[in-house]
């Protein structure tokens, strides 16, 4: 069996209930599945399904910004106060930049409090949350925004990395006051349009995934620390994702994100000048180089070689979109279980990526 088929189920060997992958390079496209679309049915799971990508959507968000900074509509050292005054104290010291690559400091609202989600380890959390519509709730950019900044910053601007989904919220505001267009209309515009992107879009507040899919769930986990463990797998697939907003709503199919990847690594959506920018890595650790991060893009080493792209974990799906100059990788799977279990999975995904880009070569 083909080691990349291998190193797929090894996700499902692991509790996931299904991944999909597509690997794309000069010597043509390799496709895999494993696992079934939902707990219910138990169909096999389609690889032309389509998979909310989390912050993946990152990558979308700051190559448009980038375009209009190539525009001259946009600069990289304008403060966040000079666009959208008034919304973020402080904002006069936050520049476009620091947002990009993350350096701001902000808060993080919706990895750092419950305020949007109950903590992971909550199972009554959890059950409080789905019994008062969290799945149904709509959230605007402005509203997220102001969540997070109502806390501290953690260090002044500039002063070291920390990732916060709060920096492409304010990012998407940026576009929409830049442009008089919402971020979703610039990214159609931009990007899914030239590049035949029809499967990929930008739901809002609408909690429905067209087209075939895989569904998502949430294990909650109860009895912890007890002989009468119980584990139960909820499904969360339809759900209003407008709280990732800018910094992770999106819904695509892994052919679609090959093809977005190929364009961005090859300077087809960008000018020299902001394809630099972009590509130019930082250090998430000084004393560590295992992650870099650039404006919406990271890199991290395998074994063969160094890729370049993003993560993405949103409710009930994760998603992987990485490549080099010439082979360009996407993964989308459907994690559950306990702590333990999606660790697993967790490493199993870094070892498909190891057999996707180091296996064939």
């Amino acid at each position: 069996m083909d080691a990349r088929q291998l190193a797929l189920e090894a996700l499902t060997g692991a509790n996931a209930v299904s991944a999909i992958a597509e690997v794309r390079d000069r010597g043509g496209v390799w496709r895999g599945t494993t696992g079934v679309s939902d707990l219910v049915g138990e169909a096999p799971v389609r690889g032309d399904g389509r998979f909310r990508i989390g912050s993946v959507t990152k990558m979308f968000v700051a190559a448009t910004t980038l375009q209009l900074v190539g525009e001259h509509r946009l600069g990289l050292e304008d403060s966040v106060e000079s666009h959208l005054p008034g919304l973020v104290p402080g904002g006069q010291n936050i520049t476009v930049r620091q947002l990009l690559n993350h350096r701001t400091g902000l808060f993080d609202v919706i990895n750092e409090s419950t305020e949007i989600f109950p903590a992971p380890d909550d199972p009554d959390g959890f059950r409080n949350w789905i019994a008062r519509g969290g799945l149904n709730r709509t959230f605007t950019q402005r509203e997220l925004v102001t969540k997070s900044v109502a806390h501290p910053p953690h260090f002044e601007p500039g002063a070291q990395w920390a990732y916060s989904n709060t920096n492409f919220s304010i990012l998407g505001l940026i576009i929409e006051e830049v442009t008089g267009h919402s971020y979703a209309q610039e990214i159609r515009r931009r990007i899914l349009r030239p590049l035949g992107m029809t499967k990929t879009s930008l739901p809002g507040a609408s909690a429905t995934i067209p087209g075939p899919h895989a569904h998502g769930y949430w294990t909650t986990v109860d009895g912890v620390g007890t002989p009468d463990v119980i584990k139960t797998d909820v499904d969360v697939t339809r759900h209003n994702a407008s709280w990732a907003g800018s910094g992770g709503e999106m819904i695509s199919t892994t052919d679609d994100l090959v093809r977005f990847e190929k364009a961005l690594l090859r300077g087809k959506l960008l000018r020299p000048e902001q394809q630099r920018e972009m590509t130019t890595m930082l250090r998430t650790d000084p004393d560590s180089d295992r992650l870099e991060y650039g404006m919406g893009l990271a890199r991290t080493p395998l074994s063969c070689t160094t890729v370049t792209g993003h993560s993405g974990a949103v409710l009930g799906y994760g998603t992987h979109l990485w490549g080099t100059a010439d082979r360009q990788v996407a993964l989308s799977y459907t994690p559950r279980g306990d702590t333990k279990e999606q660790a697993a999975q967790s490493k199993a995904v870094g070892g498909f990526l190891e057999a996707a880009f180091c296996g064939s070569r």
